[in-house]
């Protein structure tokens, strides 16, 4: 079977929209913590640089509305690449996290060539049942 989307997030829930934190949430959690070294510190920031610079920011994701992103499956193997040390760190660290292949998201209120937002409401995507 073919999906269209597919996140990787963690099994804490963001303070924000009651849904499972993302990989971006999860990594800036463990520099948080100071838990990662000098060198992966280093490492995770240049990939959140790399998505920064070669992604768009979705305008809801910005204004910290209560919204989550999906990536979109047929353009997701290089970002995917970047991402593994990233979930490299997220195993060393023992911090659990999934990744999540659906067809199902939601009602979308952001979409670009990589990635699309939907709306959270009481930690579920809006729209869905």
């Amino acid at each position: 079977m073919q999906f269209k989307y597919m996140r990787i997030q963690g099994r804490e829930n963001s303070y924000i929209t009651k849904y499972p934190k993302g990989i971006f949430s999860l990594c800036w959690n463990l520099i948080g913590e100071n838990r990662l070294s000098e060198e992966e510190k280093e490492c995770f920031i240049a990939i959140d640089e790399w998505f920064k610079e070669n992604l768009p920011e979705p305008e809801p994701c910005k204004n910290r509305e209560k919204v989550v992103t999906f990536f979109k499956r047929e353009n997701t193997s290089e970002m995917l690449e970047r991402l593994k040390p990233a979930m490299e760190m997220l195993d060393k660290y023992h911090k659990p996290y999934d990744m999540v292949y659906t067809n199902f998201v939601g009602t979308i209120i952001y979409e670009d060539d990589w990635q699309v937002a939907v709306r959270v409401e009481d930690g579920k995507m809006a729209g869905t049942k």
